[in-house]
């Protein structure tokens, strides 16, 4: 068996397996990663799979996030953040750059089996024909490459607060049933944080519910009552770690003091270890 085709069984096993860890007794939780390192560090504190922040990639290579990253420098980044991690990788790749179908086979020639599909393109949301035609394309491209690519469809109705505030619910469903009828397997409304909305959505989806992490969001224990099956952190692990790095800045240049070095800093041994792999 040549090496190609070892590789496309293994990212099989690992699809089948993401598959069904939306299925399983416990919320999935995505603990988004910006770069290899992260990942790394993500996938040794014992979560199941990665997922990747479009925006902590184009932040680290320079660009705003909402599609202004060139295709093949997102899909550089998610190649090196599948080549470092052993569980499963799902790949934020917006809206597909343009052409959701030639980006999802980069996703999987990258290595990932996973990947989220937005709906919206600016402020101006995708003709819902347009979008589940692309779901439909994505399905079968993935199917003809050997890999049940995982699709996590999104819209971002609540999230942009698109159109009539009193219509967002039910055009929310109606989307998100459209893209489970088209064969998308999970489906993703951010912008919903009140546990009232995110409960009527969970009953009114077809499929599992992926929320998006924020301020004011239920609890993990809560959102699994309320019976959402996936909660992404998003750009958030990012932020947090600048938010961290902005800290100890300020404190050098303010106080003179480098107590977090001893204090908050991962050693320079463990970064080796985790980038060293056997």
């Amino acid at each position: 068996m040549d090496q190609k085709m070892d590789q496309k069984m293994d990212q099989k096993s690992k699809a089948e397996l993401l598959r069904e860890l939306h299925a399983g007794s416990e919320v999935l939780v995505l603990a988004n990663a910006w770069d290899a390192i992260s990942a790394r560090l993500v996938e040794t504190e014992g979560f199941s799979a990665v997922a990747t922040s479009s925006a902590g990639v184009a932040g680290v290579l320079g660009y705003p996030d909402g599609q202004l990253i060139p295709r093949s420098e997102m899909l550089f980044m998610v190649k090196r953040i599948a080549e470092v991690v052993d569980v499963p990788v799902t790949a934020d790749v917006e809206a597909g750059y343009g052409d959701p179908v030639r980006t999802a086979l980069d996703v999987i020639e990258s290595g990932a089996v996973g990947m989220n599909l937005e709906d919206t393109v600016g402020h101006e949301l995708i003709p819902l024909a347009q979008q589940i035609g692309a779901i439909r394309n994505i399905i079968a491209v993935a199917k003809s490459a050997g890999v049940p690519l995982v699709l996590n469809a999104r819209t971002d109705i609540f999230l942009a607060k698109l159109g009539d505030e009193s219509t967002r619910f039910d055009r929310t469903v109606e989307r998100l049933n459209a893209f489970h009828d088209a064969g998308a397997d999970c489906l993703f409304a951010p912008g919903v944080t009140d546990a009232e909305t995110i409960g009527r959505l969970a009953s009114a989806v077809k499929g599992p519910l992926n929320i998006l992490a924020g301020i004011g969001i239920p609890t993990i224990p809560e959102l699994k009552k309320l019976g959402v099956r996936r909660l992404s952190v998003g750009s958030g692990t990012s932020r947090v770690a600048l938010g961290a790095l902005r800290c100890f800045v300020r404190q050098m240049r303010d106080e003179g003091t480098l107590t977090p070095l001893a204090t908050e800093a991962v050693s320079y041994a463990e970064v080796q270890k985790l980038m060293t792999r056997a």
